[in-house]
């Protein structure tokens, strides 16, 4: 394979995984819905920055601990799939605003960033990455599968955000609004199939 067709190839790679259903994407599209497309700006650099920086850092170091420890990524799977169980919790019991009550607030950047340590799909997602284009984790290969990552994160991300906020026009009433949050809670709870499958 030469190197054109190794970037076409990790590009599709980097597409496909960033722009299918999962956490993230979920959670944006809640997000929009619920706070609009501005409010939800830093949770989408959250995600997008915080996703290459965890390709950076588990190909640069953590993906040997793995290795060395298999257990780890056991442990690391049930503590993300009970984080996004309370999460899936937390959207589904989300009830409309009070007309005179203070406005929620989005998931903030740091908070966006740090969930991709804890999200399944997250981890499953950079170890295959790194696994197939990176195998011998030096740096040049790792600092590639990032960039390629954060050429695609920002406009896929930023697409399930504007699929919330146009959703968000259906969403006028509140039982409309209690609907869609218990549907999006389901769902992540769904998105978490593949990883138990794998």
């Amino acid at each position: 394979m030469d190197d054109f067709d190794l970037l076409l190839a990790l590009g599709a790679f980097a597409l496909v995984a960033s722009i299918t259903p999962g956490p993230n994407n979920l959670m944006l599209m809640a997000s929009g819905a619920n706070f609009g497309l501005r409010r939800s700006l830093p949770h989408i650099l959250g995600v997008a920055l915080g996703f290459v920086a965890m390709i950076v850092l588990v190909g640069l170091g953590a993906m040997r601990a793995f290795e060395a420890w298999p257990g780890l990524r056991v442990a690391l799977t049930w503590v993300g799939t009970a984080y996004l169980v309370w999460l899936a919790w937390k959207i589904a019991r989300a009830a409309p605003p009070a007309p005179d009550a203070a406005p929620g607030r989005p998931m903030t950047f740091w908070q966006a960033a740090a969930f991709q340590w804890v999200n399944p799909k997250g981890w499953t997602m950079s170890l295959a990455a790194l696994t197939l284009y990176a195998p011998g984790q030096e740096i040049a290969g790792v600092l590639l599968v990032a960039a390629a990552f954060a050429a695609v994160s920002l406009p896929a991300t930023g697409l399930w955000t504007v699929l919330g906020t146009r959703i968000r026009r259906v969403l006028t009433r509140p039982e409309r609004l209690r609907l869609f949050n218990r549907t999006m809670a389901v769902l992540l709870l769904g998105s978490l199939v593949p990883v138990f499958l794998h």
